[in-house]
């Protein structure tokens, strides 16, 4: 085992000489310059630090002494470059000066794309990571390249300009974004336009059951005769205006109404046969009470008046007035 602690670190960590045969440091004593004459003055304004108070100690000659330029084996390591050779080994010739001529092209192609401001391709990055997180303002969260900096700035001035010209211009602006969203209380968009469909699919049907409520109050002749006035008002169109004696037609519809107060009907020689009614049924052939419409009742009738007796009372009623009025007019012509 060594001697000392000195030598054993001297002889294993250092290259140090032993401290035995190391001289001893002189102290080095420094002179006062005279700078009265020349007219300088040398202020350190450093403060002082630990290394040059330790150099001031008093204590020099006792403390071990260490090489500080001497290599130990530890840091005695062969030096290995962490560049990559791109297209060929290291040991061909040129590759220095093809490298140089690649790192000039591609500055020369950024100087050439910076200076260009109408290039619009410049905001396509490529290799772009859609997946990457971007943040409210829409940058691209972590590191990025000069190139991804400058697209994300045209980007935001094109978006920015956009806008600035759509509020200058409200006629510019599309009829979708005018457009008013209607939700519900559960904060769901309302389609305004299937509302409005299902609104009017919902007046047409109950306007076809309104229609159908009145088709089912009207009876068989009612129905044959508006079928009659449909077909009457299309036959009218190639009519002539004036209608005379000769039409044979108007002649046939008139004589076949039947009017229950004109005596003269009963001498028509052509008649309608009463036995069957507009729609084709037969009909009662015994007596009936008469009513407004002058509608026969159907041969299955029992001759059994069911109804409330209005259509009696209104024929009394008419026949009462008529001859009121008859003697009415009787007493002011005896006066």
């Amino acid at each position: 085992m060594p001697g000392s602690l000195a030598d054993y670190l001297a002889k294993n960590y250092l290259t140090a000489d032993p401290v035995t045969e190391r001289p001893k440091k002189k102290r080095k004593k420094t002179k006062a310059i005279d700078t009265a004459g020349s007219g300088l003055i040398i202020a350190d304004d450093d403060p002082p630090d630990i290394r040059s108070l330790g150099n001031t100690g008093e204590d020099d000659e006792d403390r071990p002494y260490f090489d500080t330029s001497a290599k130990t084996a530890e840091f005695r390591r062969a030096k290995k470059s962490s560049w990559k050779t791109i297209g060929g080994t290291p040991g061909q010739g040129g590759s220095e000066q093809e490298a140089a001529d690649a790192i000039l092209a591609d500055a020369a192609a950024e100087r050439a794309a910076q200076q260009d401001p109408d290039d619009e391709d410049a905001l396509m990055i490529e290799n772009e990571d859609d997946s990457a997180g971007r943040m409210e303002s829409g940058a691209r969260g972590g590191l990025q390249t000069a190139a991804q900096t400058a697209a994300m700035v045209k980007a935001q001035e094109k978006r920015r300009k956009a806008e600035e010209a759509q509020y200058r211009d409200p006629s510019a602006v599309n009829e979708k974004s005018q457009e008013t969203i209607y939700r519900d209380a559960s904060g769901r968009i309302i389609n305004v336009a299937m509302k409005r469909a299902e609104a009017r699919r919902a007046e047409e049907e109950k306007r076809v059951k309104e229609e159908q409520a009145r088709e089912a109050l009207m009876g068989d002749v009612q129905r044959q005769q508006r079928e009659e006035r449909r077909r009457d008002l299309q036959d009218i169109k190639a009519m002539p205006l004036a209608r005379t004696i000769e039409d044979e037609e108007m002649n046939e519809d008139m004589r076949a109404r039947d009017r229950w107060n004109d005596p003269a009907a009963e001498f028509l020689t052509a008649r309608r046969d009463a036995g069957a009614s507009v729609t084709g049924r037969p009909l009662y052939r015994g007596a009936f009470q008469p009513n407004r419409y002058g509608i026969r009742p159907g041969h299955r009738w029992d001759g059994v008046d069911r109804g409330n007796g209005f259509e009696k009372d209104w024929f009394t009623s008419r026949n009462k007035k008529t001859r009121f009025e008859a003697l009415e007019y009787q007493w002011q012509m005896d006066e």
